[in-house]
């Protein structure tokens, strides 16, 4: 559908209409409504001002001068849900907001004129947009709790439950939060998107919640025009999926602002006062087509076309409004032509606005990190007094030496005692203490509030992380297998990665995502517990991966994490070797070679390690052993067998997979001008290909080979041996280095 048909229609339309007897605007805009004149006259205007958006972006992109066509068109209804809500409320938003955005603006006291200039700004990629700063056309804003999203399937609804679970968890830890205590959280969606495997999570985890008892106050809204670009939603589907234990359902004509208000109102109501879910199903008409680019005449007939030009929303608002007497059919055309100038004249100015000019300028949001700030945080420990309670008086740093999963399980009680704002949460941390007892006896010492199990789901899981970060709470979910990050991997991708970058860090969502992973468990296996690719995180722009081997280097990076993510909002994967999670010797059996004391706070900054910094062990000059995880142990115990025959061998511990730690890796390179890279990750993907990349670019050129695990999936058993890298051949591949 052009847009001059919907402009022609909606012109001579309005024309015919016929004025009805004057009525006092101050009284609902017609019987049966809570809508007043007054009010249905200013978000009339916002309506206007989003079609004239969806207008201008058209023009823009004529011009080669705007960059995106998704526009609101049919979707203006939405103006009376921002009309229903309180500017504070956060809001998570449909990509068609248009309305919404311009009414909230307005209901924070700015001039019309800035909400505009916002949306054009974005759509013709202007440095100085205020949300992303040309990287994205996105309805967002700091000042008006608009959480921008990038989305178009749906990812953010784990994400808003999160952020209603925060608003409800903080209140009752007392910690700080970014939203009122009795704010609702509304979250927008087309009807396509509720069929998203993200969007059922998301009502599926607010159900969830919501069967056991726990308040959470979030709004979804569905504005169902029946399409998800050609595809169409069959008649009475959203009603049928929206329908939950638990979520109040509310239904409107999105197109009738009186209808859509007073439902929005009522739905608005059952949640804040409830601290309940509603979900409130709009149903609404797409006019002008998907984007720009989408000929609707391909997959709509003339017929579908016509009756949704018949209940576009502007023209059955302005009807209202006539028929109430509030306006006169010329006194809305001639604003209608004055505020189309209006819009185009400010979309022409915002053309001459820079645009993002290098790679430095477009990246700089994406992950800003303060390594001194970091280093000065990542010591803070509680009160000697709040240590000793926490710890029931066994202090860790009195103890025997530790394993790995003992290191990490002192340093998040320690982590708590001193961050009440900090949930260590996933599928059976709380009771159990996680399938291999990491985070064992910290609910009880930090009780539910802090410490407690969620819904088998992924999504689920890191959807409350995301939320709860955004929100001012210090995350830290548990994924018990890296195999099944891979189900909610757009949540880190899509949502956490990109939240700093298309916010010029106005937002940010700190978490630390605590991932039992890898491969190499004895008596244990198969590739869903045996997983050993790391690909899919490493090419995540920001993201921050660890990977510890040791306990003393697991105690001090895990540190450096949270602290990463409270200072700079760091979103940071901390890949936990599950196969050393228990492993106390190095060499021989009583040895203890792989424990190691805990770290007292009066050591923590000593022993600060800081992000992208390698660990190197030994001082030979004839061959450089660069591994990570579970390679760092059979790199050890290789490396000393070629010691006792004369080679001189030292072992680079990259400990950080992302960033990879390249001055360390570059020096201890250039210091044997030997490497062999030992990956226990694939050939193919695997982290050995970034190192070889690095050393590469450096210009290295001295001798690289490398070792990997097979291209496959991991076999049960034994059988897993033929494919894991095993030290056999790391110390094969190191004597045919060294000749």
């Amino acid at each position: 559908m052009a847009r001059d048909t919907v402009e022609t229609h909606f012109t001579e339309a309005v024309a015919t209409l016929e004025a009805g007897p004057p009525r006092d605007p101050a009284l609902p805009v017609r019987e049966g409504t809570t809508l007043t004149g007054e009010r249905c006259r200013a978000l009339f205007r916002r309506q206007l001002d989003s079609r004239l958006l969806d207008i201008a972006a058209r023009w823009l992109r004529e011009q080669n001068e705007g960059f995106y066509t998704i526009g609101s068109a049919g979707h203006e209804g939405n103006a009376a849900v921002a009309a229903a809500l309180r500017p504070t409320d956060p809001a998570l938003l449909h990509y068609r907001s248009g309305a919404f955005y311009l009414t909230r603006s307005e209901q924070k006291g700015r001039l019309p004129e800035q909400g505009l200039r916002d949306v054009l700004m974005g759509l013709s990629a202007a440095a100085d947009e205020p949300i992303a700063g040309g990287r994205h056309k996105v309805f967002g804003h700091p000042e008006l709790a608009v959480i921008p999203q990038t989305s178009t399937i749906a990812s953010h609804l784990p994400r808003a439950v999160g952020v209603a679970f925060a608003v409800e968890r903080a209140k009752a830890l007392g910690a700080p939060c970014a939203w009122e205590p009795d704010a609702v959280v509304v979250c927008s969606f087309g009807d396509a998107s509720i069929n998203h495997a993200s969007a059922l999570s998301g009502l599926n985890l607010a159900s969830y919640a919501t069967f056991q008892g726990q308040a959470l106050p979030i709004l979804f809204v569905c504005e169902d025009n029946g399409l998800g670009i050609s595809v169409r939603t069959p008649k009475g589907w959203v009603a049928a999926a929206a329908r939950r234990p638990g979520i109040e359902y509310f239904a409107a004509d999105g197109c009738d602002l009186a209808d859509a208000y007073d439902a929005a109102a009522r739905a608005v109501e059952h949640v804040r006062t409830r601290r309940s879910p509603a979900f409130l199903h709009l149903s609404t008409v797409r006019l002008m087509g998907h984007a720009g680019s989408d000929v609707e005449a391909a997959y709509r007939t003339q017929r579908d076309i016509r009756a949704d030009l018949a209940r576009d929303p502007l023209l059955r608002t302005a009807a209202m409004l006539v028929e109430a007497g509030l306006e006169t059919p010329g006194e809305l055309l001639k604003r209608y032509e004055s505020a189309r100038e209006h819009v185009l004249r400010i979309a022409l100015e915002t053309t001459r606005h820079p645009r993002l000019g290098t790679a430095k300028e477009i990246k700089e949001p994406l992950a800003p990190r303060d390594p001194d700030l970091i280093a000065r945080i990542s010591p803070v420990a509680a009160p000697p007094a709040a240590r000793d309670k926490a710890f029931a008086g066994a202090l860790p740093e009195l103890d025997k030496p530790l394993t790995l999963s003992q290191s990490i399980n002192r340093t998040l009680a320690d982590a708590l005692a001193v961050h009440p704002e900090m949930l260590v949460f996933g599928e059976d941390v709380a009771r159990k203490g996680g399938v291999y007892g990491v985070t064992r006896g910290l609910q009880k010492r930090f009780g539910a509030g802090q410490v407690f199990d969620t819904l088998l789901d992924e999504q689920a899981i890191l959807g409350l992380a995301l939320g709860s970060g955004v929100s001012g709470l210090l995350p830290v979910p548990e994924i018990q297998y890296l195999a099944y990050l891979h189900n909610a991997l757009d949540q880190i991708r899509g949502e956490g990665a990109t939240l700093s970058f298309f916010s010029r860090g106005a937002y940010r969502n700190p978490m630390v995502v605590r991932v039992a992973g890898y491969a190499y468990q004895k008596g244990f296996g198969g590739h869903f517990h045996n997983d050993n690719s790391v690909a899919a995180l490493r090419d995540i722009p920001g993201l921050v991966i660890a990977s510890p081997a040791r306990p003393d280097d697991a105690s001090a990076m895990l540190r450096t994490c949270l602290a990463a993510a409270r200072a700079c909002g760091t979103v940071a994967v901390f890949l936990e070797p599950i196969a050393l999670y228990h492993t106390r010797d190095l060499f021989e059996e009583g040895d203890g070679g792989w424990l190691a004391p805990y770290a007292p706070p009066s050591r923590w900054a000593e022993t600060h390690v800081p992000i992208g910094r390698a660990r190197s062990y030994g001082d030979g000059r004839d061959l450089t052993i660069v591994t990570f995880g579970n390679g760092v142990r059979m790199s050890l115990r290789a490396a000393v067998r070629l010691t006792q025959e004369g080679y001189g061998c030292r072992v680079l511990d990259l400990r950080w997979l992302a960033p990879l730690p390249v001055e360390d890796l570059v020096r201890a390179a250039e210091l044997t001008g030997k490497v062999l890279i030992a990956d226990e990750t694939r050939h193919s993907g695997g982290v050995s290909e970034g190192v070889l990349a690095e050393l590469a670019d450096a210009g290295f050129t001295g001798q690289v080979a490398r070792v990997t695990s097979d291209d496959s999936f991991i076999p049960l058993g034994g059988a897993a041996d033929h494919v894991l890298l095993s030290e056999a051949e790391i110390e094969q591949a190191a004597r045919k280095l060294l000749g």
